[in-house]
Formats: C-alpha cells, structure tokens, sequence
C-alpha cells in the first residue's frame, strides 16, 4: 500500500513539474506583449531560454500572443487581460494625431469629414499564404477597393523576392521556396521602399494605433474608433523605416489591424499634403471614389505606390485635356509596370491610354487592371525588357488574387508571325470567338502576340 501511494506521489509531481516547465515556456512571449502596454517585467527585451531575443511574431500562430497546447492554463495572475496585438502603447515615442490633420486626412481620401471606411476596408490586411507552397510569394487577397493596394505591393513583392534581395537566383522555384520569416523581410522590405519613395527618398512616416483617443468626434468629423488614435512615427532613414515596419509588423498583416488602412495613411503622411496636392489636377480632387456602398481607389492611388507621385493619369508626363487644362501622368518609368483593358476602353481616347513609361517597367512585373479587378503578371527574366529578341518567345506568371487559384498560371508568350500559324489565328479571330480579359491585357503591350496557357483553362 505504502509503495502504490509513492507510486501516485511521483506520477502527480512528475505531471506537475511538467506543467510548470510548459508554462515557463510561454512566460518569455508574454513579456513583449504584455510590455507594450508597460505591463511586463523591467527586462529591456524578452528573452528566449536560450538569451536570444524574441518578437511577438515568433509565437506560434504569428500573432503574438503564445498558444497552449493541451488541457493547461496559464497563471491566474496572467489573466488580467489580453492586450490587443494590433494596438501599442500611446508611450511609443510617435506624436499623435491632431484633429486638424485627421480633418485633412478624410478631405484628401474622401472629399469630405462624414465619409468612412467599410467593413471591407477595415478587415483589409497583408497577410501571405502558406510559407514553401505554389503561393508562398502571394497575399491572400479580399474584395472591395483595398484589393487594388494590395495587389500593387503584391507586384513590389515579387519585384524584391526574385531581383532585390542578394544571393537569390532568379527563378520561380526560389520565389515560392520561401519560410514565413523571409515573407516578413520581404513585406517590412517593400513596405519600406514605397513610403519611402513617396517621400521623395527625404523621410517616411508611419501610422499606428495607440489604446489612447486624441481626437474627440465633432458635428464636421465622424469618428471612426481607430483614425483618432493615430500615432504618426517619422524616419529620415529608409533602413531605420524598414526595421521600425519589421518590428511592428504584425499591425499591418494582423486580424482586425486595419493595415491596410494604415498603410494608405502612412502613404498619404510620407507623400505630405502639400505634395499630395501638387500632384493631383483638375481631374482629381480626392484619392478615393464611392462604388456599390464601398470605395474604390483612383488612379491617383495606385500611381502613388508604382511610381511615389500621386499622378491621376496613366499617360506619359502632361497633356491638355478636353478643356485645355493641364492633366498629370507619369514623369518617369516605374520600377513595376502598369496594363489595363476593359470592354469599354476606347482606343482612340488617348487619356485614357496607358503610357510607355508604366508598360515598359525597369522590371518584367505589372500590375494589371482588367475591367477593375486587379492581378499581377510577372517573367522571373531580368533582361526580358532589356533585349528586344528576349520578346519573341517567353514566359509570364499570372497571380488572379482569386481565392480558387491554387497556384500562378504559367502562360508562354509569342511575338513572332509564323506562316503556318495563320489559320490558326484566323480561327482565332472569327465572329463569336471569345478571348480571355488576360489575353487581351497582354496584347496592349504585345499587339500580336498568341497566349498558350500550357493546360491551364484561361481566366474569364
């Protein structure tokens, strides 16, 4: 009897050190979120049991705040509260928004100090699928007019994964062998360049929620619940604005982080008003338009990400519109390039006609508009649109952001006018044949060019 109660006496302590060993093992990742509201320990960083230091991002399910695993609980002095991982402390060292700048924040994007952001908008963030799958390079991307935002930096993604960073060959293999932290270099990465360069290379600013409200709601200015609770963070470095974006990051890839919101924000701080305003025409009195209860983002926007000026037009430089005023396109060629088709594009308006300075990128990447839905087409060939005779026969990826691709289409492009193909194209061109929106958003680049979707069936 004595040994089967020393028996039960060692089983329940060795069941109790084991608890306690996994709860020790949590405590370190709690420390940083909890610190971001002053709650942790006096430890300047968290530390692993190794000394290492740790990030909210490293936790288990990448948000921030650990995960148990089986039926244990953490202490109940943990238990105060769970800090909210896309909220940091109003003591972070930013200064906060002021009404006059929240005033003129919903005057640049709105037009007015009524409108708000919908539902749509608000879940809208950068969060990547699967890590070493067909899509590790790609954003999950949703609907509504935050889709144009984030397919943009979609296309910087991409331009960064296959050309920017060192030591990476070009191919597709290596684009989608990637893990979830090299997709979260990548995302601080691009984040960093385009703020960056809408701040004209001089300074990029960065927009954060605080749990404090600085702005209180007035008959002229809706409140919205996160806007007033702005912090506004400056760098005058970009390296110091990607490491500021990398350490914060899960405010703009998080559940309910509004990042992409914040993004936009950052976007419009870093450009400045005043350059903002200088940038836009008679064209464009603000960045956003209303379309079936939402918003959808003009031109102005997506220019803004591609090329750092918030130019309304996708032609070359200036031209007199209709009216003789001056209209504003694109000054300089883009570092990712720009294609659009629709049904009710006229190829006589010359306004509406995308430019060569967005249709012929310093990279083989565009960020395509066919008929208002946004996708990506991208070659992993460097040269492509540095030698002509890379232009006869090659291939392009095509990323829809459509949750039912699984995988990028890969679809081979020809240039070249063959003698034997011509009843095929004359088959092709018969009344009543149907061309996909992707084929023919290729041929305003490509004129002649025939699309073989190598087994794909083609987009529509």
């Amino acid at each position: 009897m004595a040994m089967e109660v020393s028996d039960q006496e060692q089983s329940s302590q060795a069941l109790d050190l084991e608890e306690i060993t996994r709860k020790i093992s949590f405590l370190d990742k709690w420390r940083e979120i909890f610190s971001y509201h002053g709650l942790g320990s006096n430890n300047p960083a968290p530390q692993n049991r190794e000394g290492n230091c740790i990030s909210a991002d490293e936790s288990e399910d990448g948000t921030g705040i650990p995960q148990p695993k089986g039926q244990g609980h953490l202490p109940s002095s943990s238990l105060c509260s769970i800090p909210n991982p896309s909220i940091i402390s109003s003591k972070s060292g930013g200064f906060p928004i002021s009404l006059a700048m929240a005033t003129k924040l919903r005057e640049s994007l709105f037009g007015n100090t009524v409108h708000v952001f919908s539902q749509e908008w608000k879940k809208a963030c950068f969060r990547f699928h699967a890590p070493f799958s067909d899509l590790a390079f790609a954003l999950e991307v949703g609907k509504g007019g935050a889709r144009s935002i984030q397919m943009a930096v979609q296309g910087f993604i991409i331009k960064y994964l296959l050309f920017t960073r060192e030591g990476k060959d070009c191919n597709f293999h290596r684009l989608v062998a990637i893990s979830k932290q090299e997709q979260e270099r990548a995302l601080a990465a691009v984040l960093a360049d385009i703020l960056w360069a809408a701040g004209e290379a001089q300074k990029a600013t960065l927009c954060l929620v605080t749990e404090e409200t600085y702005v209180a709601s007035t008959a002229d200015h809706s409140r919205d619940d996160f806007t007033e609770r702005l912090q506004l963070f400056e760098f005058l470095k970009k390296e110091a604005t990607e490491k500021f974006i990398y350490d914060h990051l899960q405010r703009f890839k998080g559940e309910a982080s509004h990042g992409v919101i914040l993004f936009l924000y950052s976007l419009i701080f870093s450009r400045t008003f005043e350059r903002l305003q200088n940038d836009l025409d008679v064209s464009t009195a603000h960045l956003l338009q209303p379309n079936a209860g939402g918003f959808l983002c003009r031109q102005a926007v997506v220019n803004m990400i591609l090329t750092g000026r918030a130019s309304p037009n996708v032609f070359n430089g200036c031209q007199n519109g209709k009216s003789q005023e001056l209209l504003h396109g694109v000054r300089a060629r883009s570092g990712i390039g720009y294609l659009q088709w629709g049904k009710d594009t006229s190829q006589d308006d010359g306004l509406s006609q995308v430019g060569s300075r967005l249709k012929t990128p310093k990279l083989p990447i565009w960020l395509c508009n066919i008929s208002g839905n946004y996708s990506v087409l991208f070659s992993t060939n460097r040269q492509l649109l540095s030698d002509w005779k890379m232009e006869h026969l090659f291939d392009l990826y095509f990323y829809s952001g459509q949750p039912s691709q699984k995988k990028p289409a890969r679809l081979t492009i020809d240039t070249h006018s063959h003698h034997w193909e011509r009843n095929q194209r004359d088959d092709e061109h018969r009344p009543g044949r149907r061309f996909s929106p992707v084929e023919m958003v290729i041929r305003t680049k490509w004129r002649e060019a025939t699309i073989n979707w190598n087994g794909t069936v083609p987009f529509f």
